[in-house]
């Protein structure tokens, strides 16, 4: 009889269904590469990017040590924004590290020759035959969460989604001419967990935030938003009626120390209605430097890109409630979506 109740109730154990966990995003510090990792409630894992190649694959390593403390054995899905080198450079050496499933893209390089075809090829070499190309309005296959791709090849979403519209700070808007990089080819998505809603654009450039924006506002107000273009590089992207259009609660800045995160972007980040906090992967110590948000919100800052590393995660509940917690520090904050 005791056999038989131990045997039932290990039955039963087995049968139950594995306890769902938050969802889970990293900030990887690649040094004003790209590189986030997504971990959803049922287990499955995005890779947003794979950091800078170089002979010593510190990238490549401080992204597998990520997915090493999210328990991950394997990346599900690889999504490449674009192919330079600070976000699809560290591929193949992260290939040899951990099995990666899936690629998506935008399709093939424009900058494939010359000094894009190192990165190019190397890219080719570990995705062929396993590649997808994303295009506006498709759906990434994650479960539990919507993540519906935005931007893609110099495409946008035709139509407005999550409750987007009129946009009223475009009255003012100024132009610019059109990016000719890959750059402007950036695949972006828009993933939502409930109230919940994160936004990463890669570096989308300036002329296609403002198709993203004006007239019509087509991603509506995010929870989240990853600053586009490491801070708005070089005022290539933060087309103003954009970023304000977005109303994030929470802005996160995968900057370097040098790289991104420029006055104006500073400038028109504050201007936000409803902003909370911004954090930041690097202390900014170029013309920037009086322009940096608080200590305990700063993962990295040493006044070099020879640091340790440390990541920022966000830690999102099913109710709505998110935690960001400094890698560094362990100092935690926590939010509620609205």
């Amino acid at each position: 009889m005791m056999l038989r109740a131990i045997f039932a109730i290990l039955t039963l154990a087995c049968s139950l269904p594995l306890a769902a966990r938050d969802l889970e995003i990293y900030w990887i510090d690649v040094e004003g590469g790209g590189a986030t990792l997504i971990i959803t409630p049922n287990g499955q894992s995005l890779l947003v990017d794979t950091g800078n190649p170089g002979p010593d694959d510190r990238d490549p390593k401080r992204i597998f040590a990520a997915a090493q403390a999210a328990g991950l054995k394997k990346i599900d899905y690889l999504f490449t924004t674009h192919y330079h080198g600070d976000h699809a450079g560290g591929t193949p050496a992260l290939s040899k590290m951990i099995p990666i499933g899936q690629y998506f893209d935008h399709g093939d390089s424009i900058e494939g020759q010359g000094r894009g075809a190192q990165i190019w090829d190397g890219y080719k070499s570990v995705a062929t035959g396993k590649r997808t190309q994303v295009r506006p309005g498709m759906k990434l296959p994650l479960k539990d969460v919507d993540a519906v791709v935005v931007s893609s090849n110099a495409e946008v979403i035709p139509a407005a989604i999550n409750g987007g519209g009129v946009n009223p700070f475009c009255m003012n808007a100024t132009p610019k001419a059109a990016d000719t990089t890959e750059n402007q080819r950036s695949a972006g998505f828009l993933l939502t967990y409930g109230k919940f809603k994160f936004l990463d654009l890669g570096d989308l450039t300036w002329d296609m935030e403002m198709q993203l924006a004006c007239p019509i506002n087509k991603l509506g107000a995010v929870t989240l938003f990853q600053a586009t273009h490491h801070g708005f590089f070089g005022d290539q992207s933060g087309f103003p009626p954009h970023v304000l259009a977005l109303k994030p609660q929470v802005v996160v800045v995968n900057n370097g120390p040098t790289k991104g995160w420029q006055n104006s972007a500073w400038e028109t980040v504050q201007k936000i209605q409803g902003l909370e906090d911004t954090w930041q992967i690097h202390r900014a110590i170029g013309p920037n430097r009086d322009h940096n948000t608080g200590a305990d919100l700063i993962a990295n800052p040493e006044p070099t890109d020879q640091c340790k590393g440390n990541w920022i995660k966000a830690t999102i509940e099913k109710n709505g409630k998110f935690t960001l917690t400094n890698g560094r520090n362990g100092f935690k904050k926590s939010y509620t979506s609205r």
